[in-house]
């Protein structure tokens, strides 16, 4: 029943293969199907297995084994049913199997008293479970066993405001605002990976946790187990890759609204920002700048000199970053080619359509190798060769008009099959053509990711969220779980995309605390779509799209003003402790802002807070998230004294405190005795 081969545990059974293999520090992977053998792909891991010997026993006559990697255990009884240990033999997950025991004891002679129990369930419920579908293909279902005060954490960007993902069901699927990113940090001290870009859901239940593949061909996760959250994702990135190092301009000022329209609008202001002494490190060219959608280059009518205008700006110390659009307009120069030559996704049915935003437009194929290198040799020659040297991979989920994910289909397979990986593909075709051009430290701003995206310059952003305190709170909660995933650059429209008008009182104060809250982010970011719009310049090309109101941070009155250029000068001040945690990040895939109990994990009241985080080792950031709110209460950790900048109050962690919090302060604390308290107590 149980064999070895090339270092791995295998196990075949009523036609399912079963094999797990060492991948990594202290971590294993697992595939089963019920084909004859494996796929080949390795999908978000590293291409090869790690050259780590297992430790593999195989027992009872050939009816069970286990098999041991550095600290994780699996050990495999004999009706298939996978149990996972550390080293010290303490339960981490197990398979979730309902099941009468039948002649399994006799088989073996050894069950405890808990398997007994659960054996002779006459449920006929097993854990992992294979539904045919019609072509060839399964409904793929895999349980584990559940732990009610397991916390869960990571698993990417879903808009539901929960820091713990434990009770939620989570759709696997890309969407405008939803980043499904399938790595979960357990707080019982293990990481699993879900290693299937297919479309599904998963169950983090109170009961079992469920997985489900619509249509895939085989199970493929990926678990580690680590003594801290620390470890588990070091050992993630080791097995999936790191960011590269960000670029200096990666750690100041990004300013962008939507959206300027012409190349003299966007100069006047870099110009205003350099007139009144503020570093700006980079400013956008949003969408529809071209001729139309698919050209892939700047409309001359309204940017006649882009040469002229980076340079300007190379000059200022400025960056130009450009939006980048999947969207291939069916009136498009390429449209036709890139028809034949099988560079667009394909639907089942209907028209050829995927969007139709401004004209009908087919996204091209970034799981096609041919299609992502043929949209970067035009972006190379129109943009990369006059100087831009950042592009926004907008639409990146892709952004279907209709969200039917059985009717599109890729080079990779269907989009039920692979379609989570896109936005990963998307990025990696931007970061090959760019590392070939030579260049190192890249960052692409991206709308969507999936496991691994990181190793391709990811910088992910929420998408299109609405101007609120709730969605405020929202994005708190997702930008944590982003960098527990392994995602550790991200970013937010500071001050909500939808539905900010400059001159309300209301929004004022949310844009204030929005922007004191991505001062602590991993990048500073301006953007939104403020009213009141401007109405389009024209009828066609790159006049044809509306703008909205000003979003620079003069735009909000003198009293706003004055606290976004105080938050600018603090985070320019903070500038040498980001840029050492983006050593972290690229050196272990440390995410820069994390949940408390990543850096106290022993500390049991830490896992339980979700309205503050630490943003590096040293700095714990408690963002005012309501409205009207001008004092509120935060925990402050065990494991040390804590200051806050403005006071020289020594305050001992393990307890909480009620802190004043006036709409020009944001609460932040730092650890007694580190280097940084110096640069947030400057003024």
């Amino acid at each position: 029943m149980f064999t070895t081969q090339d270092g791995a545990l295998l196990r075949r059974f009523a036609g399912e293969l079963l094999q797990i293999e060492p991948w990594g520090q202290d971590a294993l992977r697992v595939r089963a199907t019920m084909f004859p053998g494996f796929a080949s792909e390795s999908w978000a891991l590293e291409n090869e297995r790690s050259a780590t010997t297992a430790e593999i026993k195989i027992e009872a006559g050939g009816a069970s084994a286990s098999i041991r990697n550095g600290n994780i255990i699996a050990r495999v009884d004999p009706r298939g049913q996978i149990s996972y240990y550390d080293s010290s033999g303490e339960l981490l997950l197990a398979e979730y199997m309902r099941h009468r025991l039948g002649n399994m004891q006799a088989a073996t002679g050894e069950v405890d008293a808990q398997a007994v129990a659960y054996f002779n369930s006459a449920l006929k419920i097993y854990p992992r479970t294979f539904t045919p579908r019609t072509g060839g293909d399964y409904t793929l279902t895999m349980r584990f066993e559940s732990t009610p005060s397991e916390k869960i954490y990571g698993m990417g960007a879903y808009q539901h405001g929960f820091l713990d993902h434990k009770g939620c069901l989570l759709e696997l699927a890309q969407r405008n605002s939803q980043a499904s990113v399938p790595f979960a940090v357990s707080s019982l001290g293990y990481g699993f990976l879900w290693n299937n870009p297919a479309i599904g859901t998963v169950s983090f239940g109170k009961n079992v946790t469920e997985w489900i593949a619509y249509s895939t061909r085989q199970l493929d996760y990926w678990i580690t187990a680590g003594p801290t959250p620390r470890a588990i994702v070091e050992n993630y990135a080791k097995a999936t890759g790191t960011v590269p190092m960000m670029p200096e301009y990666g750690l100041g000022l990004w300013q962008s609204k939507l959206r300027y329209r012409t190349q003299d609008e966007l100069l006047a202001v870099a110009r205003e920002y350099r007139r009144r002494g503020i570093r700006l490190d980079v400013i956008v060219v949003d969408f529809f700048h071209w001729p139309k959608q698919g050209e892939y280059t700047f409309d001359p009518d309204y940017w006649p000199d882009p040469e002229g205008m980076i340079a300007e700006l190379n000059s200022m110390g400025t960056k130009l970053m450009v939006s980048i659009w999947p969207t291939i307009d069916k009136t498009s120069s390429h449209f036709k080619e890139m028809y034949n030559r099988g560079l667009l996704v394909r639907t089942n049915r209907g028209i050829l359509v995927t969007m139709d935003f401004l004209g009908d437009t087919v996204f091209f194929d970034a799981t096609n190798p041919e299609a992502r290198q043929y949209i970067w040799q035009l972006v190379k020659k129109n943009y990369y060769n006059k100087g831009v040297r950042i592009f926004w991979l907008d639409e990146a989920e892709p952004e279907y008009t209709v969200y039917d994910f059985d009717n599109y289909r890729y080079y990779a397979g269907t989009d039920l099959q692979v379609g989570n990986i896109y936005p990963s593909k998307y990025a990696e075709g931007f970061y090959e053509g760019m590392a070939a051009e030579g260049q190192t430290s890249i960052v692409n701003l991206v709308r969507c990711a999936w496991a691994g995206s990181q190793k391709f310059g990811a910088l992910i952003w929420s998408g299109d969220v609405d101007s609120s305190f709730e969605s405020l709170r929202n994005q708190l909660a997702l930008g944590l779980n982003m960098g527990m995933a392994g995602i550790p650059w991200w970013t937010s429209d500071t001050g909500g995309f939808h539905g900010g008008v400059n001159t309300d009182p209301a929004f004022r104060e949310c844009l204030v605390r929005w922007f004191q809250f991505s001062v602590f982010t991993p990048v500073l970011r301006m953007h939104g779509d403020r009213e009141p719009h401007q109405l389009p310049l024209s009828d066609k090309g790159g006049g044809l799209c509306t703008s909205g109101a000003g979003n620079e941070i003069w735009s909000y009155g003198e009293e706003v003003e004055a606290i976004l250029t105080y938050y600018l000068a603090l985070r320019e001040r903070l500038r040498p402790y980001v840029r050492d945690l983006m050593v972290q990040a690229h050196e272990r895939g440390a995410p820069l802002m994390r949940p408390l109990a990543y850096d106290f994990p022993e500390d049991e009241h830490a896992w339980e807070i979700e309205d503050a985080y630490m943003f590096g080792p040293d700095i714990l950031v408690a963002p005012v998230l309501y409205e009207g709110m001008r004092k509120r209460s935060v925990y402050l950790p065990e494991g040390g004294n804590w200051r806050r900048p403005d006071s020289q109050e020594s305050l001992l962690g393990g307890r909480t405190i009620e802190a004043d919090a006036p709409l020009a302060r944001i609460l932040v604390f730092v650890r007694q005795g580190s280097a940084v308290l110096e640069a947030l107590s400057a003024s």
